[in-house]
């Protein structure tokens, strides 16, 4: 008896024990409170936002502004062009600013500046590139703003390439998240940021360095390391204090999250990427090939006028873990579909809005439909018809013709 006790006494404690592992795996991870600085966190591909605090408030960037001279610089020069490193792009950059010692005369390709640049946040790596790509660092400046123009980030200016600060350097949480998710759709860039360590070769002036990422979500084996980030920018300086612009990958989604402002901004990095994971998937809403509807085309054969509208493509949309929310398509058809139509043909649109966002997919014809050829046949026989009349008309009048001749003749 007191065997069967035990037993039992064990199996009701491993009962509980499994039960509220269970429980805290599938529980959900709450929303951070940030009470400090700027905030935003985005679905890089819906670019739905899922945290936002004061995100349009002007803050001022620090070293992020380093990502937008990064891009630039990849847009316009080949990754082994070879840089030489000139006083003017040296000599201006103050104190307790990060550099890489980078010397006047030393020559370096452009990927080992990126490099230095993205991963180690080196300044003086920032005024050799832009003097190298604008052919001074005032030109290189307009680039930067002009290329804000086009990419419609009108709450950022920027008064030079590393972040130095300055009343007229700013931007937002929000105008950094889409400017890195810019960026990110550039390989070479993707590939540097994403880099836990650097490493120069030997240069005409100095023997092989290496350098770690400022980025401490980056480096394994960190208090903040955090495996899913694969790309990022951090910044400081006093006025504009920590900041941190990064993008993380997990389980389909590439999330993208900027944090101004804030002293803790690894641990508020690393907490609101965890609550995004776990609230939030990657789903296909529907598959490419799916039967969205079913029309019927007019003046079509009777074996095709029945016509399945396919899905063209696969539609993944950003949804809440668990949601099953029904989704009801808003379509949008050409007008006046009629015969002929082939197997693939474009015939409109279908719409899904979920949590705000609309994502949209052609519609396709499943096979092809043949023209009908009933109305032809219709006209083709009422035209024989009347041609058969005609002759019987004109064969009768001569019949008749002949006949009063032939009365004629015998009078």
């Amino acid at each position: 008896m007191k065997i069967k006790r035990f037993f039992i006494i064990i199996t009701f404690m491993l009962l509980i024990i499994f039960s509220n592992t269970y429980i805290n795996i599938s529980k959900a991870v709450d929303a951070p409170l940030i009470d400090t600085g700027s905030v935003y966190l985005m679905d890089s591909r819906t670019t739905k936002p899922l945290y936002a605090r004061n995100e349009t408030t002007r803050m001022y960037p620090a070293s992020t502004t380093k990502i937008m001279t990064a891009i630039l610089t990849i847009e316009n020069c080949n990754l082994d062009e070879v840089v030489t490193a000139n006083y003017s792009a040296l000599s201006n950059i103050p104190e307790g600013y990060t550099v890489a010692d980078i010397q006047v005369g030393e020559q370096l390709t452009v990927e080992q500046l990126l490099e230095v640049l993205l991963v180690h946040s080196a300044n003086d790596a920032a005024n050799v590139l832009a003097e190298y790509v604008g052919g001074s660092i005032d030109s290189f400046v307009s680039m930067m703003n002009t290329k804000l123009n086009e990419l419609g980030l009108t709450n950022t200016h920027f008064t030079n390439p590393y972040g130095l600060q300055d009343d007229n350097h700013y931007t937002t949480a929000y105008d950094l998240a889409f400017l890195m998710r810019y960026c990110l759709e550039n390989e070479t860039f993707r590939k540097i940021s994403g880099q836990a360590s650097c490493a120069i070769p030997a240069t005409n002036m100095w023997g092989p360095r290496m350098y770690d990422s400022t980025n401490q979500l980056m480096i394994a084996g960190n208090q903040y390391y955090y495996q899913y980030v694969f790309s990022g920018k951090t910044g400081f300086t006093s006025e504009a204090k920590h900041c941190l612009v990064t993008a993380a990958y997990n389980n389909g989604l590439e999330l993208i999250c900027v944090v101004l402002g804030n002293d803790d901004r690894f641990h508020v990095t690393r907490s609101l990427y965890e609550y995004a994971f776990s609230n939030y998937e990657l789903s296909n809403v529907i598959n490419a090939n799916d039967v969205v509807t079913n029309i019927t085309v007019s003046n079509a054969s009777s074996s095709t006028r029945s016509l399945d509208l396919l899905i063209s493509e696969t539609i993944p949309a950003l949804v809440e873990t668990n949601n099953d929310t029904e989704l009801i398509p808003i379509l949008n058809l050409d007008y006046n579909i009629s015969a002929p139509i082939s197997q693939g043909d474009v015939l409109g649109t279908v719409t899904y809005s979920i949590n705000g966002v609309n994502y949209t997919s052609k519609l396709i014809a499943s096979h092809d439909v043949n023209e009908s050829y009933i109305i032809y046949y219709l006209i083709l026989g009422l035209v024989i018809l009347i041609i058969a009349v005609i002759i019987f008309l004109i064969i009768r009048h001569f019949e008749k013709n002949k006949t009063k001749t032939e009365e004629n003749i015998e009078k």
